[in-house]
């Protein structure tokens, strides 16, 4: 079972891909994990990576595709994947679909999380976190104890830059202009499937599973 999860940022999909993952035994892999990994391991794909990375450059998309095929190619691999953030832009689809014919392969769904962009806005400007411990809060949907302090280490929270309303309304445009044609792209490869996004985390993992299961 090959999985593509898509959605904008906030709509929860890596969220679904780690709960989907744990339900099927399958590995969840995003291509930020996969670049710690090979620099960590020292691996010849990993220090070319560093090489763009340590220059404030993108991993050019040939060297992300080497680094993901090389990923599917583990044992853990073996019964599918949940491919979270990857890819992000049509020629990217486009190459990893070329990658996988050559070996037979496909992506069997491209489950797209949809959420409205004015509920992500929300979603996201209502979102604490806390520098000191990592801890997160949503200030409706989990507020901490004591209103803006940590539950865990009782630091201050605070809003990230880029859940401040202003800036996820760019983070928005940038999706639709680059991401949202993946949409179209994966409805015309038949692997695409919508789900809501905006009902209850456990409610969107149902629809996904049946969805899968059907």
């Amino acid at each position: 079972m090959k999985i593509v999860m898509l959605g904008a940022p906030g709509a929860g999909k890596g969220t679904q891909a780690k709960m989907l993952a744990a339900k099927y035994r399958i590995p969840h892999i995003s291509t930020g994990d996969i670049f710690r990994a090979n620099i960590k391991e020292g691996t010849e794909l990993g220090r070319k990576a560093k090489e763009y990375m340590d220059q404030g450059q993108l991993v050019p998309d040939s060297l992300t595709l080497d680094l993901i095929m090389d990923r599917f190619s583990k044992p853990d691999c073996a019964n599918g994947y949940v491919l979270d953030g990857f890819p992000r832009t049509i020629p990217q689809a486009e190459a990893l679909t070329a990658a996988l014919k050559a070996k037979g392969e496909k992506v069997d769904f491209a489950i797209n999380v949809d959420v409205p962009d004015e509920n992500i806005i929300n979603r996201m400007s209502g979102r604490r976190c806390c520098l000191k411990c990592g801890g997160t809060f949503h200030v409706k949907y989990n507020p901490p104890k004591t209103e803006g302090i940590c539950d865990f280490c009782d630091a201050e929270l605070v809003i990230r830059d880029d859940d401040k309303p202003e800036i996820v309304k760019k983070r928005l445009v940038a999706y639709h202009d680059q991401t949202q044609p993946l949409i179209d792209y994966y409805e015309k490869e038949g692997a695409l499937r919508n789900v809501d996004g905006t009902v209850d985390v456990e409610v969107v993992f149902d629809s996904i599973v049946k969805i899968l299961e059907a």
